[in-house]
Protein backbone atom coordinates (compact mmCIF):
# COMPACT_ATOMS: atom_id res chain seq x y z
CA UNK A 1 0.00 0.00 0.00
CA UNK A 2 1.27 3.48 -1.21
CA UNK A 3 1.22 6.20 1.64
CA UNK A 4 -0.69 8.21 -0.32
CA UNK A 5 -3.37 4.84 -0.16
CA UNK A 6 -3.09 4.85 3.29
CA UNK A 7 -3.69 8.50 4.04
CA UNK A 8 -6.97 8.27 2.02
CA UNK A 9 -7.94 5.07 4.27
CA UNK A 10 -6.95 6.46 7.90
CA UNK A 11 -8.97 9.74 6.52
CA UNK A 12 -12.11 7.76 5.84
CA UNK A 13 -11.51 6.05 9.23
CA UNK A 14 -11.00 2.93 7.56
CA UNK A 15 -10.46 0.63 10.68
CA UNK A 16 -8.60 -2.04 9.32
CA UNK A 17 -5.44 0.34 8.01
CA UNK A 18 -5.82 2.74 11.10
CA UNK A 19 -4.88 -0.74 13.18
CA UNK A 20 -2.55 -2.34 10.86
CA UNK A 21 -0.54 0.66 9.94
CA UNK A 22 -0.82 3.11 13.35
CA UNK A 23 -0.84 0.57 16.20
CA UNK A 24 1.09 -2.37 14.35
CA UNK A 25 3.50 -0.99 11.80
CA UNK A 26 4.18 2.34 13.45
CA UNK A 27 4.49 0.82 17.33
CA UNK A 28 8.11 0.83 16.94
CA UNK A 29 8.10 4.66 16.45
CA UNK A 30 5.98 5.83 18.75
CA UNK A 31 7.04 3.09 21.18
CA UNK A 32 10.61 5.40 21.07
CA UNK A 33 9.01 8.71 21.40
CA UNK A 34 6.67 7.23 24.46
CA UNK A 35 9.69 6.26 25.66
CA UNK A 36 11.77 9.66 25.06
CA UNK A 37 9.60 12.05 25.98
CA UNK A 38 7.37 13.11 29.03
CA UNK A 39 4.04 12.35 28.37
CA UNK A 40 0.56 12.33 30.89
CA UNK A 41 0.12 8.41 29.07
CA UNK A 42 -0.32 5.23 31.12
CA UNK A 43 1.00 3.73 28.25
CA UNK A 44 2.13 3.93 24.55
CA UNK A 45 -1.45 2.54 23.24
CA UNK A 46 -2.78 5.58 25.00
CA UNK A 47 0.20 7.96 23.52
CA UNK A 48 -0.93 6.33 19.95
CA UNK A 49 -4.61 6.98 20.45
CA UNK A 50 -3.50 10.40 21.63
CA UNK A 51 -1.15 10.98 18.33
CA UNK A 52 -4.15 9.86 16.06
CA UNK A 53 -6.70 12.41 17.39
CA UNK A 54 -3.99 14.81 17.36
CA UNK A 55 -3.68 14.28 13.34
CA UNK A 56 -7.20 13.23 12.61
CA UNK A 57 -9.38 16.46 14.72
CA UNK A 58 -9.47 19.59 11.77
CA UNK A 59 -8.05 22.29 13.63
CA UNK A 60 -10.10 24.88 14.78
CA UNK A 61 -8.64 28.09 12.76
CA UNK A 62 -8.18 26.21 9.45
CA UNK A 63 -10.84 23.06 9.76
CA UNK A 64 -8.12 20.91 8.28
CA UNK A 65 -6.46 17.95 10.17
CA UNK A 66 -3.12 17.66 10.29
CA UNK A 67 -3.33 14.11 8.19
CA UNK A 68 -5.36 16.09 5.58
CA UNK A 69 -2.60 18.57 5.06
CA UNK A 70 0.21 16.22 4.81
CA UNK A 71 1.82 16.72 1.46
CA UNK A 72 3.42 13.77 0.28
CA UNK A 73 7.24 15.16 0.35
CA UNK A 74 8.37 12.77 2.88
CA UNK A 75 7.49 9.67 3.36
CA UNK A 76 4.59 8.69 5.86
CA UNK A 77 6.23 7.20 8.47
CA UNK A 78 8.90 9.62 8.92
CA UNK A 79 6.62 12.52 9.16
CA UNK A 80 4.66 10.77 11.32
CA UNK A 81 8.01 10.70 13.13
CA UNK A 82 8.40 14.54 13.19
CA UNK A 83 5.14 15.25 14.32
CA UNK A 84 5.43 12.72 17.37
CA UNK A 85 8.05 14.81 18.51
CA UNK A 86 6.61 17.81 18.07
CA UNK A 87 3.05 16.82 19.75
CA UNK A 88 5.79 15.70 22.86
CA UNK A 89 7.74 19.28 22.76
CA UNK A 90 4.44 21.29 22.69
CA UNK A 91 2.94 18.83 25.78
CA UNK A 92 6.63 19.68 27.58
CA UNK A 93 6.60 23.24 26.79
CA UNK A 94 3.04 23.85 27.96
CA UNK A 95 3.59 21.53 31.01
CA UNK A 96 6.95 23.70 32.08
CA UNK A 97 5.06 27.50 31.69
CA UNK A 98 2.29 25.73 33.88
CA UNK A 99 4.90 24.42 36.86
CA UNK A 100 6.74 27.82 36.26
CA UNK A 101 3.46 29.70 36.76
CA UNK A 102 3.18 28.13 39.95
CA UNK A 103 6.92 28.23 41.44
CA UNK A 104 7.58 31.18 43.10
CA UNK A 105 11.37 32.32 43.74
CA UNK A 106 11.62 30.92 46.89
CA UNK A 107 10.85 27.04 45.99
CA UNK A 108 13.34 24.11 46.22
CA UNK A 109 14.05 23.70 43.15
CA UNK A 110 16.34 26.69 42.79
CA UNK A 111 19.12 25.24 44.15
CA UNK A 112 21.81 23.32 42.01
CA UNK A 113 20.46 19.65 40.27
CA UNK A 114 23.46 17.87 42.66
CA UNK A 115 22.45 19.86 46.05
CA UNK A 116 18.59 19.30 45.86
CA UNK A 117 17.32 18.73 49.30
CA UNK A 118 14.25 15.67 48.50
CA UNK A 119 11.52 16.48 51.05
CA UNK A 120 9.36 13.42 50.85
CA UNK A 121 6.76 16.03 52.49
CA UNK A 122 6.40 18.45 49.71
CA UNK A 123 5.25 15.99 47.44
CA UNK A 124 2.10 14.24 47.29
CA UNK A 125 2.40 10.29 47.56
CA UNK A 126 1.00 9.54 44.19
CA UNK A 127 3.44 12.06 42.27
CA UNK A 128 6.57 10.63 44.72
CA UNK A 129 5.36 7.20 43.95
CA UNK A 130 4.92 7.86 40.51
CA UNK A 131 8.18 9.83 40.08
CA UNK A 132 9.85 6.74 41.74
CA UNK A 133 8.65 4.45 39.71
CA UNK A 134 10.30 6.04 36.56
CA UNK A 135 14.16 5.81 38.16
CA UNK A 136 15.41 3.19 36.00
CA UNK A 137 18.02 1.42 38.91
CA UNK A 138 15.79 -0.06 41.07
CA UNK A 139 19.10 0.09 43.76
CA UNK A 140 18.80 4.03 43.49
CA UNK A 141 14.74 4.21 43.83
CA UNK A 142 15.16 1.57 46.68
CA UNK A 143 18.02 3.92 48.46
CA UNK A 144 15.82 7.05 47.95
CA UNK A 145 13.17 5.41 49.38
CA UNK A 146 14.66 3.95 52.65
CA UNK A 147 16.28 7.57 52.92
CA UNK A 148 14.04 9.67 52.09
CA UNK A 149 9.96 8.53 52.34
CA UNK A 150 11.04 6.12 55.46
CA UNK A 151 13.66 8.30 57.14
CA UNK A 152 16.83 6.02 57.48
CA UNK A 153 19.32 7.81 58.56
CA UNK A 154 22.23 7.13 55.97
CA UNK A 155 24.19 4.39 57.88
CA UNK A 156 20.97 2.47 58.47
CA UNK A 157 19.94 3.02 55.19
CA UNK A 158 23.63 1.76 54.06
CA UNK A 159 23.13 -1.06 56.34
CA UNK A 160 19.45 -2.54 55.03
CA UNK A 161 21.36 -2.09 51.31
CA UNK A 162 24.39 -4.16 52.08
CA UNK A 163 26.60 -1.37 51.55
CA UNK A 164 29.70 -0.04 52.82
CA UNK A 165 29.68 3.61 53.71
CA UNK A 166 31.73 4.59 51.11
CA UNK A 167 30.25 2.89 48.64
CA UNK A 168 26.91 4.08 49.99
CA UNK A 169 28.14 8.13 49.85
CA UNK A 170 28.69 7.62 46.03
CA UNK A 171 25.34 5.47 44.90
CA UNK A 172 23.36 8.20 47.43
CA UNK A 173 24.64 10.93 44.72
CA UNK A 174 23.84 8.52 41.73
CA UNK A 175 20.39 8.06 42.82
CA UNK A 176 19.88 11.49 44.03
CA UNK A 177 20.79 12.64 40.54
CA UNK A 178 18.40 10.11 38.61
CA UNK A 179 15.61 11.09 40.58
CA UNK A 180 16.21 14.74 39.76
CA UNK A 181 16.29 13.30 36.36
CA UNK A 182 12.90 11.75 37.00
CA UNK A 183 11.67 14.72 38.06
CA UNK A 184 12.68 17.17 35.36
CA UNK A 185 11.47 13.78 32.92
CA UNK A 186 8.05 14.77 34.67
CA UNK A 187 8.44 18.51 34.24
CA UNK A 188 7.94 19.02 38.29
CA UNK A 189 12.25 20.56 38.01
Amino acid sequence: MSDRDIVSALLSRNRYVTEAYFYRKCYPLFKACFDKYYTDCENCIEFINEIYLYLMLPNPESHESYMQRFSFRCSLTGWLKIVAETYCHQLFRKKGEIIQESLDDTDRFTELADSIPIEHSSFANEDLKHVLAMMPNMRYRELIRLRYVESYSNEETAEKLGMSMNNYYNKHLLAKKQFVTALRKEGLL
